[in-house]
């Protein structure tokens, strides 16, 4: 029976309670694949990671993630809480501020800026890839996206360390009141092989200039309160569309209202349209976990 340092955390909010909760283990090395996946059913959490020695010389930390059902190559909110719990823990160090992570997706630079809870970190996102722009008019996703009021941008297919189909819809008030088909949502995910649909929309709001509400059916969610890969690939949509507009450089993201959060996503996107997706980490509870790690 192995014991190991556990977090359980909320990522991507300001307090405790608003953003993606997340479960760490550190320093896993021991632990099989079984036992891995046996401990994130168990947590019932959207995810739940390893953090392991790495492979690569160039890495700080090696990441495994779970959700209760599979194995991920890569995630948002659970590469930004396992880099806080890497600093929190001394599993790794910065170089010059900056963490490398390993995990199926590659080596990925996370930035780190501030120090205790006003600490925020930021992955680089996956490089995306625009495989598709628009829609099948008699496709169920055009027949989906139908029932609400769409925006300046069409619908896309875009895979970036994970697959989601985004769409932009016209208002904020579209996107906070829109009730969708998940059925629809799951069918369309599994259908393209892509954790599912994406929406967004620009807000006049002080506080921040993007609204987006991720449905990711394909791994059985209904909605996500944070997600990073679905926010690192509506960013590098929009830059690309919109190379000389003004969000091509980044913006603040608020997500999760609808289902009782209140996350915050800051997107940051270089001159080579490198996507940075950061914000910050609150530690909920931390101790020890118990669990059978050859099973």
């Amino acid at each position: 029976m192995s014991s190991n340092q556990y977090f359980q955390l909320d990522v991507f909010s300001q307090h405790p309670g608003g953003g993606n909760p997340l479960g760490v283990v550190v320093g896993a090395d021991g632990w099989s694949e079984t036992a891995m996946q046996s401990f994130a059913a168990w947590t019932n959490i959207v995810e739940t990671t390893y953090l392991l020695r790495p492979v690569s010389s160039e890495a700080s930390y090696r990441l495994r993630i779970f959700t209760p059902t599979r194995e991920l190559a890569f995630a948002g909110h659970p590469s930004i809480g396992s880099a806080h719990v890497a600093l929190l823990s001394g599993f790794a160090k910065p170089r010059d501020g900056v963490l490398i992570q390993e995990c199926q997706a590659g080596l990925l630079p996370v930035r780190v800026e501030g120090d205790s809870s006003d600490r925020r970190l930021f992955i680089q996102a996956p490089k995306a890839t625009i495989l598709k722009t628009g829609v099948d008019e008699k496709s169920l996703l055009a027949s989906t996206l139908r029932k609400v009021r769409l925006g300046k941008l069409p619908p896309a297919f875009v895979e970036g360390g994970r697959r989601w189909w985004l769409a932009e819809l016209d208002s904020e008030a579209t996107l906070r009141a829109w009730h969708p088909d998940h059925a629809a949502i799951r069918k369309i995910a599994l259908d393209s092989d892509s954790l599912g649909l994406c929406v967004f929309a620009r807000s006049k709001d002080p506080g921040h200039e993007i609204v987006l509400r991720a449905f990711p059916a394909g791994v059985g969610i209904v909605e996500d309160p944070a997600s990073g890969a679905a926010n690192g690939l509506v960013a590098a949509y929009i830059a690309a569309a919109e190379p000389e507009g003004p969000l091509a450089r980044g913006y603040t993201v608020s997500q999760g209202r609808e289902i009782g959060h209140d996350a915050q996503l800051i997107l940051r996107i270089d001159d080579d349209a490198t996507v940075w997706v950061g914000g910050q980490t609150q530690t909920v509870i931390s101790g020890d976990v118990q669990w059978p790690y050859q099973h």
